[in-house]
């Protein structure tokens, strides 16, 4: 991309490049989720490339309710760049079209109110310690104890999108990750020094996921930073248009992030690895003073599996998991972050634990953050594609790197009569290392 004073986030024309890309071949069809789902041409990435090279000529509108409807009927699961033979940047032009309609409407005033909260992080934190206090007023916990699912009369009320009596998902939690971790975690002989950018999901609804992976790094003799002042990675927000509400969050995570000193940053999300290896590069390209901080970071960020396999070495687990486990690839960790291979390096590496893998593991599971909301219907069919894929293997576990795969997977499993646990794979290694001592 040219340098500017802009980036293709403020400018819808910057994008022009890559819809030229397009050859209309429709090898996007065959790994589109949504077409799969929907089976209606405008689902399509040609279909929506088409729209944005009418929205530039001036042939239609951003603000159409068809072309809207169009914009947001996307995962931006990336799935379509790995079968595009020109290689267009579709997530580019799908974060830009959206960026523009919200530069010429604004945001819908739920999102306005939802997102001016990440800007706030003692109110946004507050709002879900609140949330977490008061839930079990709307959800009940199931038998297992590993899940909640909607009350009557909500279950009635939220059944359009999803939270019906049999939706389950994880639990806020009442103490989220970085209350419950001091935010220097040292460990005996140490000789680096890493910081963990938790992301939202692992801090308020995974946190033992989250504790999991410091336990893992300390165990591998790694000094792990948690700073308390680190806010959401802004992903939500981009994926939406709010290009001032992720700017600023961005900027604020490398300050908090720069004041560490430390010499790596890790995650355990494939989306908030995303941000920090390549969204915030493109979203502060052309800020003179975070735009190299940005570049700086981009460089150092790593997936917990990549910096245990690739930056160091693993320490050998040698506790036995007596465990059948499959694997699935989240959107983001595979197809931005480029990590698929590591983490079935250390699921393989964990003795007693048989790996399965299934028919196609790097299908979307019907996630996208809020498009589970927003698109419930179409969600649920690619999740349903999901579940049944792990019922074939088998397994009695299913791991993944997102927490948010790992909420859209604990539900659908469960809506198709499936018994597997749902976790995070560092935490298997986590449980192979605690069963040594």
């Amino acid at each position: 991309m040219a340098v500017t004073e802009k980036t293709y986030h403020d400018d819808l024309a910057i994008v022009r490049e890559e819809l030229d890309k397009c050859m209309k071949c429709g090898n996007c069809m065959a790994v589109c989720p949504v077409y799969g789902a929907d089976r209606i041409e405008s689902a399509v990435t040609r279909s929506k490339i088409a729209v944005a090279e009418a929205i530039l000529d001036g042939e239609l509108e951003l603000d159409d309710p068809q072309v809207y409807e169009m914009l947001f009927n996307c995962l931006v699961c990336k799935s379509c760049m790995t079968a595009c033979p020109t290689k267009v940047n579709f997530d580019r032009i799908m974060l830009a079209l959206r960026a523009a309609l919200v530069r010429k409407n604004g945001l819908p005033w739920l999102k306005k109110a939802i997102f001016s909260t990440l800007k706030h992080p003692k109110l946004f934190d507050a709002g879900l310690r609140i949330g977490a206090a008061m839930q079990g007023l709307a959800f009940k916990t199931e038998e297992s104890g590993k899940a909640i699912s909607p009350r009557a009369p909500f279950a009635r009320i939220g059944g359009p999108i999803g939270f019906d009596g049999e939706r389950q998902m994880p639990s806020l939690s009442i103490t989220p990750l970085r209350d419950r971790v001091p935010e220097i975690v040292r460990a005996p002989g140490s000789t680096l020094k890493v910081a963990f950018f938790t992301g939202d999901s692992l801090n308020y609804f995974y946190p033992d996921s989250g504790k999991d992976l410091i336990d893992v790094l300390t165990a591998n003799n790694i000094e792990v930073h948690i700073p308390k002042g680190q806010n959401c990675c802004g992903i939500p927000v981009l994926v939406h248009g709010d290009i001032d509400t992720v700017r600023k969050l961005a900027r604020s995570n490398i300050d908090t992030f720069e004041a560490t000193g430390c010499d790596y940053l890790i995650t355990g999300c494939g989306s908030c690895g995303g941000a920090w290896q390549h969204d915030y590069v493109e979203l502060l390209a052309t800020d003179p003073v975070y735009g190299p901080k940005a570049r700086d970071w981009s460089k150092r960020t790593y997936d917990i599996s990549t910096f245990l396999t690739r930056v160091i070495k693993l320490r050998e687990p040698k506790g036995r998991i007596e465990k059948t486990v499959t694997y699935h690839d989240s959107c983001h960790l595979k197809k931005s972050m480029k990590v698929f291979v590591e983490p079935r390096e250390i699921l393989k590496s964990i003795p007693g634990l048989t790996f399965k893998e299934m028919s196609a593991p790097d299908a979307c599971c019907g996630s996208g953050g809020s498009f589970v909301l927003s698109h419930y219907e179409t969600s649920a069919v690619i999740g349903k594609k999901k579940a049944e894929d792990i019922q074939r293997t088998q397994a009695d576990t299913v791991s993944t790197g997102c927490p948010a795969c790992m909420m859209q997977l604990l539900d659908n499993v469960h809506r198709c009569s499936g018994r597997q646990d749902v976790v995070h794979f560092i935490s298997l290694l986590a449980e192979s290392y605690r069963k040594e001592r």
